[in-house]
């Protein structure tokens, strides 16, 4: 198995996340700010798959000794710099978790639900016993849930798998197109950094990100056919629950444009 296989396999899940009624359904700041506050978790999740593969590729600890192979530390430690230190529009260094969080609060979302959960977090093990006691959104809850099972599990390539398929070009361009005319039609509203987010990030993955992940896979799998299966697995399971995720937010949109006395 390789690469073009796996997109081969997975396309059908991943056109139906490209053509979720979830994008078109986002009409009003409301609506954004409604996804801009289920989406984060998806973007700190997304930090947390990438050091989790630095850390189970690189030495990351004292003293230092050389881990694994050469070329699976470069692929990482080069998408890390990217992602953990990019530029945002004013050229001033910060993680994509951090433009979002910033491109939240000028579209008038709230940080505090996901800042005050990441705060929470100490160890690996705490984020199962505090999604168990925390009240959010069901979609989310199943998204972290399977995100730090397979980071927990340990397996490199599973971590790869999870972190190269599920990215953040499933947001498609026609997304940005949308929030483009919301800008327009609520000019009260800067979505400035919010559209240079999702632009930069499409780029990035794209351009860069994109083909280095694929790269890391095809390292980490080599010839063994059981975690090739592996990958297609998680990459599977990563796009449904990434789905189940969209489902749960366009569910909140809907109710919020249910008139009362329906």
């Amino acid at each position: 198995m390789n690469i073009e296989k796996i997109n081969e396999h997975i396309g059908s899940q991943r056109e139906v996340l490209l053509a979720h009624p979830l994008y078109k359904a986002i009409q009003t700041p409301i609506h954004l700010q409604t996804f801009l506050e289920h989406h984060v978790y998806a973007v700190w999740d997304f930090m947390s798959l990438l050091k989790a593969l630095q850390n189970s590729l690189t030495c990351t600890s004292l003293p230092w000794k050389p881990v694994g192979s050469p070329v699976t530390r470069y692929l990482i430690n080069e998408i890390v710099l990217g992602e953990e230190t990019d530029v945002d529009e004013n050229g001033a260094y910060k993680s994509h978790y951090e433009m979002y969080l910033e491109a939240m609060q000028l579209c008038g979302a709230s940080i505090s639900t996901i800042e005050d959960f990441v705060n929470s977090l100490s160890t690996v093990k705490d984020v199962q016993s505090v999604l168990d006691k925390n009240t959010l959104p069901s979609g989310i809850q199943e998204f972290l849930k399977f995100t730090f099972e397979v980071i927990a599990e340990g397996k490199p390539h599973k971590i790869a798998a999870a972190f190269t398929f599920g990215r953040e070009d499933l947001i498609p361009d026609m997304f940005t197109a949308i929030l483009k005319d919301m800008q327009q039609e609520y000019p009260e509203i800067d979505m400035t950094r919010l559209v240079y987010y999702f632009e930069r990030h499409i780029e990035v993955d794209g351009d860069t990100h994109g083909p280095l992940a694929y790269k890391m896979v095809e390292e980490l799998c080599g010839n063994d056919e059981n975690k090739w299966q592996e990958v297609e697995e998680v990459a599977l399971v990563s796009l449904e629950k990434r789905t189940q995720l969209w489902d749960g937010i366009l569910r909140d949109i809907k109710a919020q444009t249910i008139p009362v006395n329906s």
